[in-house]
């Protein structure tokens, strides 16, 4: 039933009360529906955080960040939706955000980042294209701007595993103080948005630091399992690959080749050991994701047989 026109003034807008109102909160539709009363029962969300504007008792919007089990204030806002069948709904969406944020953010914090789920095709869709500009007017009602899109990547089993390249060795990483310093090097001419945007605040060693902190070391997978690449038995590294577990899937988390080793196709090889590590734990599926800007390491998986089955589209305060 298509609803007419809305004031925020004709809504309740509240967080969810728990787990038995996830329910309510699944009315609008979205690809990750289905982790949400996970990531409740493991502190990755909680009822607080999760709000939402009714009409009646009709779900008009929802807004919800998500975190670490640990962290005190949420790493990332993950989830904004507006009923589809009614006519413009900006406005209620952007009340529910703003008085949200106001109970969800610590004062005077730069809001995390949004990130939203699109499908591959999303600006060839009319319906989906004005779907997913709605949700982003909001935020840019809010003062946020679109940071980057990216292509979410997938590998599956009966696609075959990737031919190793000969040329090169593989051993694990001895310790994080040696990844670092690869990841430090690695970083010089990156094409990712979200290192370019480190890099323009803080030291490339610094950046380095950061993503180790606040993903790899977060992975619970063995670290066994990360990989330098050498050329020869004994050579200096080209290169690393970090394949792990994240709370959802087995992932190919991180993947970098040190500046004067590029341009040699090393990249593949990579990839290859990362992919061979995973699907050797029997694993359903192994997700990636790079920028769409990012052409050379998107060529790469598209040659390893990782099919882009969604996008991401990113924005930041």
């Amino acid at each position: 039933m298509i609803l007419s026109s809305v004031s925020p003034s004709d809504v309740t807008i509240r967080p969810i009360t728990g787990p038995d109102e996830v329910a309510l909160f699944n009315r609008l539709p979205y690809t990750i529906n289905h982790e949400l009363t996970d990531d409740l029962a493991e502190r990755r969300r909680r009822p607080e955080w999760m709000w939402i504007a009714l009409h009646g008792d009709r779900l008009l919007a929802r807004v919800a960040w998500w975190g670490r089990s640990d962290d005190s204030a949420p790493l990332l806002l993950d989830i904004l939706d507006i009923d589809d069948d009614a006519d413009d709904l900006t406005e209620v969406a952007q009340a529910l955000y703003e008085t949200a944020a106001k109970q969800v953010l610590p004062p005077g914090a730069v809001p995390p980042e949004y990130g939203r789920f699109v499908p591959a095709d999303w600006r060839e869709n009319p319906d989906t294209y004005r779907a997913v500009r709605s949700r982003m007017t909001v935020l840019e009602k809010t003062g946020a701007s679109l940071t980057v899109e990216r292509l979410r990547l997938e590998w599956r089993p009966e696609a075959g595993l990737p031919a190793p390249d000969q040329r090169l060795a593989f051993r694990p990483v001895r310790d994080h103080g040696e990844l670092i310093a690869l990841m430090t090097r690695a970083l010089d001419g990156t094409l990712d948005a979200h290192s370019r945007a480190d890099l323009a605040q803080m030291s490339a060693h610094e950046a380095a630091v950061k993503h180790y902190e606040q993903e790899l070391a977060t992975y619970s997978s063995p670290r066994q399992w990360w990989r330098i690449a050498t050329l020869g038995e004994r050579g200096e590294p080209v290169g690393f690959v970090v394949p792990a577990r994240n709370a959802y899937h087995p992932v190919i988390a991180y993947l970098g080749i040190v500046p004067e080793a590029r341009g040699h196709g090393y990249v593949h090889g990579l990839l290859a050991e990362g992919t061979r590590i995973l699907a050797a734990e029997k694993v359903p599926r192994i997700r990636a994701a790079t920028d769409l800007g990012n052409a050379p390491m998107a060529s790469a998986f598209a040659r390893a047989d990782y099919v882009n089955f969604e996008r991401a589209i990113n924005m930041a305060w």
